[in-house]
C-alpha cells in the first residue's frame, strides 16, 4: 500500500470514530492497528499526532453535550419554576436532575426546622438507607452543617477520613449506612453577597472516591439557587394564600356579625312583643328555641322541668309554635312509667346554674348551654339550650337576653300561684275539716279554682324537722309550680294534691327527694290513692297522714312510701284493707310452687312457725323425715331469699299464713 494511501486510511478511521461518537480508548486502536500493517516511523508520528487531535476534538465535543445537557435540565428547571404548583415535586425533579448530569449514585436536599434549630432531609434520589433517610444535623456538624454555617460550597473525595468536617456519631453513622464516600454540598441562598440567607443545602454523592470538578460545583450551584427560587416562591405563593384566606375570613365576619345585629334587634322585638302580649314562659322557650334553632328547657331552681322542651323549626320539622306547660310528672321529676326522674340529672343543672350566677353569662355545661334566670340574686330558675354546642356571641347574648325576660315571667307568675295557693289552700282546710257539710259546694269552689275534685287526685302528707318546717310550704309551692295543682298547710304537715296518673308510692319518693333538695333538710312524704270526690280525698288525706306517721315510727326520715308498700303496717294502716292483696304478695311465690309441682311448702312453713321453729316437732306433726322438713325449708330459702327467716321478715310471713287460715274457714 503507498504510503500517503495509507495514512489516509488511518485518518479517515479517526473522522469515522469521531462522527460515530466511540469512546476515547477506541482511538488509539488505530494507531496500533497501523503497527501491525508495518507503517513507517514517519507515518505512525502523524498517525499519532493525528490520534490526538482527534482525542481534543473527541473531548470538546464531550464537554458540549455536557453543557448542553446541563443548560437543558437547567431550562427545564425554569420552565417548572415558571409552572409551580407543587412544591414537593419541583424540588424532587431537581435533585434528580443533580443525580443525573453530575452522575452520582445519591442527591439529597436538606431544610433547617426553625422549631427543632436543626437541619432535615426534605428529598433524597437514589438513598436506599432509612437511617440516612431520616438524619438531622445542627448547624456545624458534618459536610452539610458547615455549608449551612458558612454559605459556601464544599466537597470531599472520602467523607470519612477527611478531617475538615465535625463528625459526630449519628452523621457518620448515617453515610456508613448509605455507603457514601464523596460528596459535594452546596447552599441553597436567597439575595447574593453578604446579605444572603441560607434556606438550605443541596448535595450529590458517590459511593467510591471521586474528586468533584470546578464544573461540577458550579452546575449543583445552578440548581441549588433554583431550587432556592422554588422554595422561595412557594412560600410567598402560601403566604399570599393565607392572607387572602384572612381577607375572606375578616369579610365573613364582619357580614356575620351585621346579620347578628339585625337579628339580635328581630329577636328583642319578639320577645318583648311576647311579653306585652301576655305571653307565658313555654311561648318564650318556643321563641327562642325557633331563634337559636336549638332544643331549649326552663327548669326550676331544683333543676326539674317547668316547661317541655321546645324545638327549633328546622330541628323539629315543624313551626316552633308554643309549647305548653309541663305536666305534674315533669314537674314531680316522676315520668311517664311512674319512676322518679333522675336526680344526677336535676343535679347537674342546678351546679351549671350556680357556674352562671358566679359568672353572669351562660355557661357550657356537658355540651348544653346553661343560663340562670335570677332576681336579683335569687335563683329563680335556668334556661337549657341543647343541639347549639358552637353558640357564638351573639346567639349566646340572645340566649343571655332571653333568661331576663324569663325571669321576668317567672317571679311574676310565682306571684301569681302564691296567691292562688293561698285561696286554695282555704278549700284544702275546709275539705279535711269538714268533707261532708257541702261536698258539692266543695267541688264548686274547686271548679272556680280550676280544681276538679271529681277527678283522681294524689294525696301526699309531707312533714319535715321543726327547725326548718316554715321552708317546707314555699317548697312545696315551688314543686308544683306551673303543674296546676295545689298544696297547703294542715296540723304541722303539708299536704299537696298533683293530678292522679300515677303510683302513690312512687310520687311520694319523687316528692320527697326534690323537697328535701328545696328544703335543704330531710323530707318525709306519704302517699294515697288516687281518689276522687271530697270524701275520698279526706279519707287519702287520713291514709297518707297514718303512713307518714309509720314512716317516721320506722326510721325512715327522708324517705317517700305509700301504705301499700309497708308490708302488714300497710293493711293496719291502709282504708281498705286488702288483706288478699297482702297475702298474694307475701306467700304467692310459694303457693304458685305448691300450685305447680304439687308439694307443701306452705304446709310445712306454717308448722314450722307453730312448732316455734322446731324442726323435731316439726316433722313430727308433718310425719315426714326430718330430712325432708330440711330440704322443704332450702326451697323455701332458695324462693323467697336468704332473709326470709329474719324477724321482720318471720312476722310478715307469719301474719299471711295466718291471715289466709282464717280466709279459707
Amino acid at each position: 500500500m503507498p504510503k500517503n494511501t495509507s495514512v489516509a486510511a488511518h485518518l479517515r478511521r479517526l473522522l469515522e470514530l469521531l462522527a460515530a461518537g466511540a469512546p476515547a480508548e477506541d482511538f488509539g486502536a488505530v494507531a496500533t492497528e497501523a503497527r501491525r500493517v508495518g507503517a513507517g516511523a514517519d507515518d505512525l508520528a502523524e498517525i499519532e499526532q493525528a490520534t490526538q487531535a482527534a482525542l481534543r476534538v473527541h473531548s470538546a465535543l464531550r464537554q458540549h453535550q455536557r453543557r448542553e445537557a446541563e443548560l437543558t435540565a437547567l431550562f427545564d428547571t425554569a420552565g417548572d419554576l415558571a409552572a409551580l404548583r407543587d412544591l414537593d415535586a419541583v424540588l424532587r425533579s431537581i435533585v434528580r436532575r443533580a443525580r443525573m448530569l453530575l452522575g452520582t449514585d445519591t442527591a439529597y436536599l436538606t431544610l433547617p426546622d426553625e422549631e427543632a434549630g436543626d437541619t432535615f432531609m426534605r428529598v433524597t434520589d437514589g438513598s436506599v438507607s432509612v437511617l440516612f433517610q431520616n438524619l438531622r444535623l445542627q448547624l456545624g456538624e458534618g459536610l452539610g452543617g458547615l455549608v449551612a454555617q458558612t454559605a459556601r460550597p464544599y466537597a470531599t473525595p472520602d467523607y470519612r477520613t477527611d478531617e475538615r468536617f465535625h463528625h459526630t456519631h449519628s452523621i457518620d453513622a448515617g453515610v456508613l449506612d448509605e455507603g457514601l464516600v464523596a460528596i459535594l454540598g452546596v447552599p441553597l441562598l436567597l439575595g447574593s453577597g453578604s446579605g444572603g440567607k441560607v434556606i438550605g443545602a443541596l448535595f450529590a454523592a458517590d459511593r467510591t472516591p471521586r474528586t468533584f470538578s470546578p464544573d461540577e460545583v458550579a452546575l449543583l450551584c445552578s440548581l441549588a439557587n433554583h431550587a432556592a427560587i422554588a422554595i422561595d416562591t412557594a412560600k410567598a405563593m402560601t403566604d399570599a394564600r393565607v392572607a387572602l384566606a384572612e381577607l375572606a375570613e375578616a369579610n365573613a365576619v364582619i357580614r356575620e356579625r351585621s346579620a347578628a345585629m339585625q337579628r339580635a334587634e328581630e329577636s328583642h322585638d319578639r320577645l318583648s312583643d311576647l311579653v306585652l302580649r301576655g305571653g307565658d314562659v313555654a311561648d318564650v322557650v318556643a321563641a327562642v328555641a325557633d331563634l337559636l334553632q336549638g332544643d331549649v328547657t326552663v327548669f326550676d331552681a331544683g333543676g326539674w322541668p317547668l316547661t317541655e322542651t321546645a324545638r327549633g323549626a328546622d330541628r323539629a320539622g315543624g313551626g316552633g309554635g308554643a309549647v305548653g306547660g309541663g305536666s305534674a310528672h315533669d314537674a314531680t321529676g316522676v315520668d311517664g312509667s311512674g319512676g322518679p326522674a333522675p336526680a344526677g340529672a336535676a343535679a347537674a343543672v342546678v351546679r351549671a346554674a350556680e357556674d352562671s350566677r358566679a359568672t353572669a353569662h351562660a355557661v357550657l355545661h356537658d355540651g348544653r348551654w346553661v343560663c340562670a334566670a335570677l332576681a336579683g340574686q335569687e335563683m329563680l330558675g335556668s334556661l337549657v339550650l341543647s343541639g347549639r354546642p358552637d353558640l357564638d356571641g351573639p346567639d349566646r347574648r340572645l340566649f343571655e337576653r332571653s333568661s331576663v325576660v324569663t325571669s321576668l315571667l317567672l317571679l311574676l307568675r310565682r306571684s301569681v300561684a302564691e296567691t292562688e295557693n293561698r285561696v286554695r289552700g282555704d278549700l284544702i282546710t275546709d275539705l279535711l275539716t269538714a268533707p261532708d257539710r257541702d261536698p258539692a259546694g266543695l267541688v264548686a269552689r274547686g271548679r272556680n279554682l280550676g280544681i276538679d275534685l271529681n277527678r283522681p287526685h294524689l294525696v301526699l302528707v309531707a312533714s319535715t324537722g321543726a327547725d326548718v318546717r316554715e321552708r317546707l310550704a314555699g317548697a312545696a309551692v315551688q314543686y308544683l309550680f306551673g303543674t296546676g295543682s295545689v298544696s297547703a298547710e294542715h296540723a304541722g304537715t303539708v299536704m299537696l294534691v298533683p293530678a292522679g296518673g300515677t303510683a302513690p308510692g312512687g310520687a311520694a319518693r319523687a316528692a320527697a327527694e326534690q323537697l328535701t333538695h328545696l328544703v335543704g333538710a330531710p323530707v318525709t312524704v306519704a302517699g294515697a290513692g288516687p281518689a276522687a270526690g271530697p270524701r275520698a280525698l279526706a279519707d287519702a288525706h287520713a291514709e297518707a297522714a297514718r303512713c307518714l306517721q309509720a314512716l317516721h315510727v320506722l326510721g325512715r326520715r327522708g324517705a317517700g312510701g305509700s301504705a301499700g308498700e309497708l308490708g302488714f303496717l300497710g293493711v293496719l294502716l291502709g282504708k281498705d284493707h286488702d288483706v288478699e292483696g297482702f297475702v298474694a304478695a307475701t306467700l304467692g311465690p310459694l303457693l304458685e310452687y305448691d300450685e305447680r309441682r304439687g308439694t307443701q311448702l306452705v304446709r310445712t312453713l306454717a308448722a314450722y312457725f307453730g312448732c316455734g321453729g322446731s324442726l323435731t316437732r316439726a316433722k313430727e306433726e308433718l310425719h315426714v323425715h326430718i330430712n325432708t322438713v330440711v330440704q322443704r325449708l332450702d326451697r323455701i330459702q332458695a324462693i323467697l331469699g336468704p332473709g326470709w327467716n329474719s324477724p321482720e321478715h318471720a312476722l310478715e310471713l307469719q301474719l299471711a299464713l295466718r291471715l289466709r287460715l282464717l280466709s279459707l274457714s
